[in-house]
């Protein structure tokens, strides 16, 4: 019987993380599921030894194609499984060949033909005799390749085999299409519309998961609250469409300076942004909260024109941040409910963040978990929260 096999989905899912309209999205369809399907209806019409879907890694996409790898995602035939995620450059071999052109291709007979790889063959013990590649499109952009390897009952590939095997590719194309658009809706629901970060609904369902997760793992997280200090001088002095273009780059500074990939960042309302951060300890957080807030106090903003007839401000020196960081210390023996582990460490991150305002802003305040408020003034840790 033909074994059809596929990455396992966490690894299918770095394959979705593809911009479109400015969104990086990634999907909760059953890939792996529709990948393996398309391969056994494309073997069904076009019956072959072993066949094949490669994808480029968004992670490492340039756009040169020829520099890209493919990545093995669905194959199925001889020694297939051991070809799962199996990393090909895009300069070799025929799939190369396809994927920088963007043209099918048929090969009957690949002893004759430069383009061919024999690495692949060698390193699973195959043989090749004949190929038939098209490539996978996502909108424009060719993203992958689908190939079939020998037609079996010794028949050559045809151009019929090929035009089926374009239908296949299509349909390929049209399920990633569809998975992007899905979540593209989904994503848009918990992002705030002005700055791109999270809202406060989905923080409020990340918290959760970020407790009861470490609730499980018995690893502490820490949660961030920061309020921007004179926030409301540049909108008095050079009104709300700017001090909404100050947002967003503030904003833009929070993704690059929180890199941690399981972090929650989110604008919590007005001037007020959020930050969860799993499997995180105190001192690690703290290092976070001071990052940011050199980089909150250094930048330059509104450097640049920043709409339609607005020149640069060069607003510096104006703008700082006070932070609270909170740090959440599971107990393997505790029952209380979540709600009340997720209020207590909100309410300590907001106290803790307000101290820090009232101690004269630019500074962090932490609070360890079952402990007062501790102060940390000009970003130098006191001896309390040492």
């Amino acid at each position: 019987m033909i074994q059809f096999h596929a990455l396992e989905i966490p690894q299918l899912e770095r394959f979705l993380e593809r911009h479109r309209s400015g969104l990086s999205l990634k999907s909760d369809v059953d890939l792996d599921l529709v990948l393996r399907q398309i391969l056994q209806k494309a073997y069904e019409f076009v019956p072959s030894e072993s066949g094949s879907i490669l994808l480029d890694d968004p992670y490492r996409k340039v756009a040169n194609r020829g520099e890209n790898e493919l990545v093995f995602v669905a194959t199925f035939g001889h020694a297939s499984r051991d070809l799962i995620g199996h990393r090909l450059s895009a300069h070799h071999g025929i799939v190369g060949r396809v994927y920088e052109t963007g043209t099918p291709y048929l090969s009957a007979e690949v002893d004759r033909d430069a383009y061919f790889y024999s690495a692949i063959d060698q390193q699973i013990g195959h043989k090749t005799h004949s190929v038939v590649a098209v490539p996978i499109y996502i909108g424009k952009n060719v993203c992958g390749v689908l190939e079939l390897i020998n037609r079996l009952e010794g028949k050559a590939f045809t151009q019929r085999d090929m035009t089926l095997l374009e239908i296949f590719a299509g349909y390929t194309s049209f399920m990633l299409q569809n998975a992007l658009d899905a979540k593209r809706a989904q994503e848009l629901a918990k992002r705030d519309d002005l700055t791109g970060l999270y809202n406060d609904r989905w923080f409020n369902v990340r918290l959760n998961e970020a407790i009861g997760d470490a609730r499980k793992s018995g690893k502490e997280a820490v949660l961030i609250f920061m309020d921007l200090d004179r926030f409301k001088v540049i909108n008095d002095c050079h009104g709300h469409l700017a001090g909404s273009q100050v947002l967003r780059e503030v904003g833009f500074i929070l993704k690059r300076s929180v890199k941690q990939e399981d972090a929650t960042v989110a604008r919590y309302g007005g001037d007020e942004f959020v930050m969860i951060l799993p499997e995180t300890s105190l001192d690690e957080g703290v290092e976070v909260c001071e990052s940011i807030r050199d980089a909150i106090a250094s930048t330059t903003y509104l450097s640049g024109e920043w709409g339609f007839s607005m020149p640069p401000l060069n607003l510096h020196g104006i703008l700082s941040a006070s932070l609270g960081i909170a740090q959440f210390v599971p107990d393997p023996k505790s029952t209380q409910p979540l709600d009340q582990d997720k209020n207590d460490l909100l309410r300590r991150a907001d106290a803790a963040m307000y101290r820090a305002k009232s101690r004269g802003k630019n500074q962090v305040v932490v609070s360890r978990m079952g402990d007062t408020v501790h102060d940390e003034p000009g970003g130098e840790l006191s001896e309390a929260a040492r």
